[in-house]
């Protein structure tokens, strides 16, 4: 038997540890109302660990997210928080998905080892296929998101995890007005398909969404205002269909809309459209002078809002819209234009690129009972610290509104008790 003062450090030992675990623990419900998700991309050479992007995501009030490939470590990072993750699928691996037992492995591999403590709520099979150029690949995808769902079937995974794939909004040949929205002729071929395996299994047809491409392309013929979604601006009207479109977004959503209707009706009777990808650049090239961090600060508030309200768009106005913010950080290691290295609502090191003048509603996210216990590791991505000091200490970095309200008070319990409990530990050792 142990003398009595062990017994008692055993005793402490053991409250310390609860205390510990019941601070530590995060959530793992996720809720139906969580309309505003982020992308996640990792493009970059100076990111923090997957880990440190939690208390981002809670500070933002963002429990849905968008990545691009099934990082063992990410996927892990994300266990037990509640958080719905819609994982990609490498364009690189759907050559070999196109038969059953092809996706069979990769789900083995890349799907079930994370279940059910990480929330998986879609495949994401390819990002912007058909608007590539790899004849090969745009074959292989509707293969591919078809091998996946019956895997999922068998498993009896297929009501929980959805199959679907992103497009670029240049799927279409025509977007204006709204209800000529139809999709460019030689991709039919491709894309009736896709809309009947979308009718089928009940996934969303998902579209990347740039107000800024729209604007940056034709600034002399449209408003800042209706390209910021500026709720004081006067809207557009659609000469055809009668309808007002108070901002470009929700236009570019309908135009997407009025395309499957005329490719397939019978499928637009059911197929739903969200929003996989919408941000606005805060830095960019001389000639990108739209690339503001006011105009990023701007877009990215109204979208949030304008989703968060939960309405739809003036051609489906009982569907609420859906849609995912890009991106969570500044990638620097993208191609192409300055722009594309400057869509992050956060820098590497946590910090905020510009304040949003809006704040999501609390249940918006898939946390809950306040903030999960995630903190930026001090020095676990080199010189990174992510808004919080090298003690771990909260510098406030994390919370990017300016409209946020005080919620500090379960912060500061918190840590109290893990302070206490690791005192005891301490002791107890």
């Amino acid at each position: 038997m142990a003398p009595p003062t062990c017994l008692l450090r055993a005793g402490w030992l053991a409250v310390a540890l609860c205390a510990l675990a019941l601070v530590l623990a995060p959530a793992s419900d996720a809720t139906s109302s969580s309309l505003v998700g982020i992308n996640y991309g990792r493009v970059g050479s100076n990111l923090p660990p997957p880990q440190a992007v939690l208390p981002l995501l809670e500070g933002l009030g963002i429990g849905r997210v968008r990545l691009y490939d099934a990082d063992p470590a990410v996927l892990h990072a994300f266990a037990r928080t509640g958080v719905e993750l819609f994982v990609g699928v490498p364009d690189e691996s759907l050559a070999g998905l196109a038969d059953l037992g092809g996706a069979e492995s990769w789900l083995r591999d890349n799907v079930m080892p994370f279940l059910p403590d990480t929330k998986i709520a879609a495949l994401t099979v390819g990002n912007e296929v058909l608007t590539g150029n790899n004849s090969a690949l745009m074959r292989a995808l509707l293969p591919a998101m078809q091998s996946l769902h019956g895997a999922l079937t068998k498993l009896g995974l297929d009501k929980q995890i959805a199959v679907t794939t992103a497009h670029n909004l240049g799927v279409l040949g025509t977007s204006y007005p709204p209800s000529a929205g139809a999709f460019r002729k030689d991709l039919l071929p491709y894309i009736c398909p896709i809309l009947d395996y979308h009718a089928r299994t009940g996934s969303p047809f998902l579209v990347n969404a740039y107000p800024y491409f729209a604007y940056s392309g034709d600034s002399k013929g449209i408003h800042l205002e209706y390209a910021l979604l500026e709720a004081s601006y006067a809207g557009v009207p659609d000469p055809n269909s009668g309808l007002h479109y108070p901002n470009l977004l929700v236009a570019q959503v309908d135009a997407v809309y009025h395309a499957i209707a005329a490719a397939n009706t019978a499928a637009s009777r059911v197929v739903e459209v969200r929003i996989s990808e919408t941000g606005w650049p805060s830095s960019g090239d001389p000639s990108e002078t739209a690339a503001t961090p006011q105009n990023a600060a701007r877009y990215n508030s109204n979208a949030m809002r304008l989703v968060a309200e939960g309405k739809g768009t003036p051609l489906k106005p009982s569907v609420a819209l859906r849609a995912y913010v890009f991106a969570l950080f500044n990638e620097n290691m993208k191609p192409g234009l300055a722009s594309e290295r400057n869509y992050g609502l956060f820098k590497p090191d946590g910090t905020p690129v510009y304040e949003l003048s809006y704040k999501l509603p609390r249940d918006n996210s898939t946390f809950s009972g306040g903030n999960s216990g995630w903190r930026f590791p001090g020095g676990g991505g080199g010189n990174v610290t992510g808004g919080y000091d090298n003690n771990g200490v909260n510098s406030g970095y994390y919370d990017i509104s300016a409209a946020s309200p005080d919620s500090a008070g379960w912060w500061r319990w918190s840590q109290a008790a893990v302070a206490a409990a690791m005192a005891v530990l301490v002791v107890a050792a």
